[in-house]
């Protein structure tokens, strides 16, 4: 093997404990570490991984690693600080499907994840070169190996002869194995954070002598917000700052901080931040801006050589208000008020203003990190971070990019079924889309990827930082809403006219009340109340009426939320009622949301203290309570519903599909778009079905083809072929309704005409029955993987933009929501008495569609245009797909960015 030929990247990864540590293929200048590394392992150690304890046995295992290429085989060590503290290796031995793995670890770093965290990269490598199953030899007493193996999360088998166990395990990568790494990378994600956000001690480097300077604000937040952990100052030119001790450099401080704050130019941050490193540091907070690309790898370069944690650059701070704690390393005005929201933020100013926002409602802030320039700690990070304080009651993320979105969505996923996910969806505009020839890449635009990341994962995303706060509001103080059904009360027809238009336009439904509850709710309300939806309980009302006709719509079956809409009137003035009281007095004995409207509140929301220490949610708008209370019911909605499963799928070829591929890119190594003959064939391997078809590159065989493919009525369409065709009918290369051998060869000698030069040949097929003509096609997206794409079809499928979308893989809730998504939903259904299209094909279609980019990396897009569907099945009549060169990425890798 020569070190050319070693090309898998190097990556970091987190062990059990957090430390950080460089997972790479061994090289031959490796050698020395390799055979010190079994040379420095104890007899017993040494016994159980050789099966005897001879020190012949490094030489040769190094040796191996180590030694010249050879097919199917691979080593990966994990090093730290330089140091070799793990290595993994598998060997086909020849046989491409089944390989002998062997693991060794470092004297005195066992139990902190180094041989799991080596095997895992073992299995991500392996399954890409196509290796199904490992096998492994371990002496019976060596029990922690056959632990390692029992708790990966695969299947595992185990034979027992005489002191030796022989383990095969497969490397099915399902759910079990997917949930099982994601709980360690939860694990050591958590434990890397600590030095972060309770870290013991701090140093604030480059805290400035005068007023003026970040770094001496910041050293400011920390020392009057209570910090009690130990502060230091790193100030060359001061033996102290605002009281705290200053000393001349980061290696000169009495004790090595956990976590240091860097306030200095950007020239010295790589210097500073490898000198941080050398003296121990754990975390790095960087809020310098304006890194160049060197400065900016140097400095990610030094925090991944000592395991350093990094938030920033170009960034606000982190905060965290634990009692007792009160870390405050910001530079924000005030200091966080103390409370149950988690926030993650990219902006410093959005930042700026969700803290205040949170402060004001008093919801309060559980952590705060901005995130900045995002060069490592995301919002994975802190949503495991939040999952496990044991404080958040609710996430706030503005994140303007995503490293990993498909590790994200599922880490989200997750903790969404705990704590609401909350989120500004910041760049959903593009200053046009991004050049594409398909329709499929011109409908994937951000906003729909990102839309589509958000539904599936749970995420409550809202359109700006106000909305994000209304919806936090609501969600702090109430319970959700069984479903979208709402009553609203107003004192105002006015004002409940606005409240029940704004309830329609965000989705909401306002039954009628039953004859049973309009009685009851009479016989509470002053004389003239009209008891509709809305209830116009009049401008008379009491403070006792209206809680009681509240309450008595709460406890109502087919009602699941109040919208209270009020306005001041001499009328209460004159009685002395308080009115908003009537929603605050008791409110923990309603089962049922209830928000308030109040046309004259100053503030967009506020949160209303509550007889019991509860709080009621108070809106100036009308649409922001609707807004509100349509995210709580889809929350609510999305929490019922189980979670969604990959179906399997019968008569896929995967081998043969891959070889079609392969055999495609070995011809064109620049990728491009498939012929009509290759694209069938990659359709016909998941089963995909086509209309019939034939190819003719003359005109005779044309007028064959179309003997052998007319239906009963005998007519048959012609389309036109060349490389970079996609758009026939733009190009009028296509021609309908062909009857009889004259009319097919007329229109033959048409296209050869037009196009002559470009046209290489025609597709003949039947003229298709009527139908619904739809659109399927996926686009892989570099970043958010394989985004699959369904709406109405046709030649203004674009014009129209009925389209919805959903990431693969697909689960049967994804292919029943992009069913029923698209405004054209109704006719699929049967909503013109035609009765429904075939459903089950084409849910077949889409799940068939999601599981060939899932298998096909290099499968750039697909476009399925028209897809006909009718009562008796779902055919593409049309597909074009385009491949790229592309290695397979495992998104679910435990690696750092």
């Amino acid at each position: 093997m020569t070190d050319d030929t070693r090309s898998r990247p190097t990556v970091h990864a987190l062990l059990a404990d957090g430390t950080t540590v460089c997972i790479r293929p061994v090289r031959r200048a490796d050698h020395d570490q390799v055979q010190g590394l079994y040379e420095e392992m104890s007899p017993e150690n040494l016994r159980l991984r050789f099966f005897a304890a001879s020190r012949r046995s490094a030489a040769l295992a190094a040796d191996r690693a180590c030694g010249a290429a050879h097919p199917g085989y691979l080593a990966l060590l994990a090093e730290t600080e330089g140091r070799l503290i793990g290595l993994a290796e598998y060997d086909t031995g020849g046989d491409g499907d089944t390989a002998e793995i062997s693991i060794a670890v470092a004297d005195g770093l066992h139990h902190r994840g180094v041989g799991t965290l080596l095997v895992e990269h073992l299995v991500s490598a392996a399954r890409a070169e196509g290796v199904t199953t490992f096998t492994a030899d371990a002496l019976s007493e060596n029990h922690e190996v056959l632990r390692l193996f029992a708790d990966l999360g695969l299947r595992t088998a185990r034979t027992f002869e005489g002191p030796e166990v022989r383990c095969t395990i497969s490397l099915d990568t399902g759910d079990t194995y997917l949930t099982a790494v994601e709980e360690r990378g939860r694990a050591a994600d958590v434990a890397s954070m600590e030095p972060l956000l309770k870290p013991k001690s701090v140093a604030v480097v480059g805290a400035g002598r005068k007023p003026g300077s970040v770094g001496r604000a910041i050293l400011h937040q920390l020392h009057a917000g209570g910090y009690t952990g130990r502060l230091f100052a790193v100030n060359p030119a001061a033996h102290a700052i605002l009281g705290v001790p200053s000393h001349p450099s980061v290696s000169a401080l009495p004790v090595t901080p956990d976590l240091a704050v860097l306030a200095v130019p950007a020239a010295v941050i790589p210097e500073t931040a490898e000198e941080c490193g050398k003296a121990g540091v754990r975390a790095l907070l960087v809020v310098t801006a304006g890194l160049d690309s060197d400065q900016a790898r140097a400095l990610l370069a030094a925090c991944r050589a000592h395991g350093m944690r990094l938030v920033g650059p170009n960034c606000l701070g982190i905060s965290n208000t634990e009692p007792g704690f009160r870390l405050d390393a910001t530079f924000a005005a005030a200091h966080p008020r103390p409370g149950s929201a988690g926030v993650a933020v990219q902006s410093g100013g959005v930042g700026i203003a969700l803290l205040d926002g949170l402060s004001r409602l008093g919801i309060g802030v559980s952590s705060f990190v901005s995130l900045g320039d995002k060069y490592d700690v995301s919002g994975n990070d802190l949503l495991q971070w939040w999952e496990s304080d044991g404080r958040t009651e609710l996430a706030l993320l503005h994140l303007e990019s995503f490293g990993s979105p498909r590790a994200f969505s599922r880490t989200a996923r997750r903790v969404t079924r705990r704590i609401p996910v909350l989120t500004v969806d910041a760049g959903r505009t593009e200053a046009g889309r991004r050049a594409a020839a398909s329709h499929t890449a011109a409908a994937a635009t951000r906003t729909m990827t990102r839309g589509a990341l958000f539904t599936q994962a749970g995420i409550t995303a809202t359109h700006s930082c106000g909305e994000l706060l209304e919806a936090a509001a609501l969600l702090h103080s109430q319970p959700l809403p069984a479903g979208p059904r709402v009553a609203i009360v107003t004192n105002a027809g006015g004002a409940g006219v606005l409240a029940a238009d704004a309830c329609a336009e965000a989705g909401l439904q306002l039954p009628a009340p039953t004859p049973e509850l309009i009685d009851d709710l009479l016989a509470l309300l002053p004389e003239g109340a009209a008891a509709g939806n809305p209830v116009d309980a009049t401008a008379a009302v009491t403070e006792a009426q209206l809680a009681d006709c509240v309450d008595r719509i709460t406890r109502h079956g087919g009602v699941d939320a109040v919208l209270v809409a009020l306005v001041p009137t001499a009328v209460a003035a004159a009685t002395g009622d308080d009115l908003v009281r009537a929603l605050t007095r008791a409110p923990g004995r309603r089962a049922k949301p209830v928000a308030a409207i109040r046309l004259e509140q100053g503030l967009p929301v506020e949160l209303l203290p509550a007889d019991g220490g509860g709080t009621v949610p108070s809106y100036a708008e009308p649409q922001a309570a609707a807004r509100a209370l349509a995210h709580a019911a889809r929350r609510a909605a999305w929490l019922a519903r189980p979670a969604g499963t990959v179906p399997d799928l019968d008569g896929v070829e995967t081998d043969r599909a891959h070889a079609v591929v392969e055999a495609y890119l070995d011809a064109h190594p620049d990728g491009g778009w498939l012929t009509p003959r290759e694209c069938a064939e990659l359709l016909d391997c998941y089963g995909i079905p086509q209309i019939g078809w034939a190819w003719a590159d003359t005109e005779d065989a044309a007028v064959l083809a179309a003997e052998r493919l007319r239906g009963a009525d005998g007519r048959v369409v012609m389309k036109g072929h060349w490389p970079g065709l996609l758009h026939k009918s733009a190009e009028h290369a296509v021609h309908l309704d062909l009857r009889g051998d004259s009319q097919v060869r007329a229109a033959f000698r048409d296209l050869e005409t037009r196009f002559a030069g470009l046209l290489e040949g025609v597709v003949i097929q039947p003229l298709a029955d009527r139908g619904t003509e739809l659109f399927a096609g996926v686009v892989q997206d570099q970043v958010f993987g394989p985004l699959v794409l369904f709406g109405l079809g046709g030649t203004a499928t674009e014009v129209l933009a009925d389209h919805a979308a959903r990431l693969a893989p697909l689960t049967d809730h994804d292919v029943h929501d992009l069913i029923t998504a698209p405004r054209c939903a109704p006719l699929l259904f049967g909503a013109h008495g035609t009765g429904p299209v075939d459903l089950e094909g084409l849910e077949q279609l889409l799940l068939r569609l999601s599981r060939m980019a899932g298998d096909l990396p290099q499968l750039a897009e697909a476009d399925f245009n028209p897809v006909l569907a009718t009562p008796g099945g779902v055919t593409v009549l049309d597909a074009r797909v385009r491949l790229l060169p592309s290695r397979p990425q495992d998104p679910y890798l435990r690696r750092l960015r």
